[in-house]
């Protein structure tokens, strides 16, 4: 018997913190196997026991609980009242309105592995191609370097940032692992990734390239 209890009628969906994690690396784990499959579904899901031991792979009443309860105290998923859905269209047509708010300055791209762009909002194309091969070059790099950056020096993140002298961004590199794909949000100026478009853009990926 579990010493939890889910709230009924709450319908869950990562915060955007929790989207970001769900993205951040592409390490298999239970809190962000969690995320993931939350961020796969056509609507914001019911929270159920039957639904968490589907999401997470966890048998274990006690154990998925608290799960649950880890996630939620680190901020990365929220609960409303009634479900909530995804952007409507294909995602070429809904990528320009949700990256558009992501920067201060409304700079935006999402490159591919490849190193091309999807989409770029701000950017005029020539600048858009060569920050797109750049942000390949720098995943690249990260992941050569990764033994140092997350053994060595225990950094959880695989963001760059061009920064000024007050340590401020000047454009960031923002990796994104949705299912086997790895994108490159490029964020020009402060990055404004707090908000709604950020799970939302997510969440389209994610329906995209990672639902089954």
């Amino acid at each position: 018997m579990t010493r939890y209890q889910i709230q009924n009628n709450v319908y869950a969906l990562p915060s955007s913190a929790g989207a970001y994690y769900a993205v951040s690396r592409p390490e298999d784990e239970a809190p962000r196997r969690l995320l993931r499959n939350l961020l796969q579904q056509s609507v914001s899901p019911l929270l159920s026991m039957e639904g968490l031991h589907a999401w997470t792979g966890i048998e274990d009443d006690n154990q998925v609980m608290e799960l649950l309860s880890h996630v939620q105290s680190l901020g990365w998923i929220d609960g409303s009242d009634t479900p909530i859905a995804p952007p409507e269209g294909r995602l070429e047509d809904t990528l320009p309105d949700l990256l558009a708010p992501l920067s201060d300055n409304n700079k935006v791209l999402l490159a591919d592995e490849q190193g091309f762009y999807l989409c770029t909002r701000g950017f005029a194309h020539e600048t858009a191609e060569e920050l797109s091969a750049l942000s390949a070059d720098l995943a690249t790099l990260h992941e050569r370097h990764t033994g140092l950056l997350k053994n060595n020096l225990g950094l959880r993140s695989n963001a760059w940032a061009v920064v000024d002298a007050a340590g401020n961004s000047e454009v960031g590199f923002w990796p994104m692992y949705v299912g086997s794909q790895r994108f490159v949000l490029v964020v020009g100026g402060m990055p404004r990734l707090n908000q709604p478009a950020f799970i939302h853009l997510i969440w389209a990926l994610s329906i995209r390239y990672a639902a089954s």
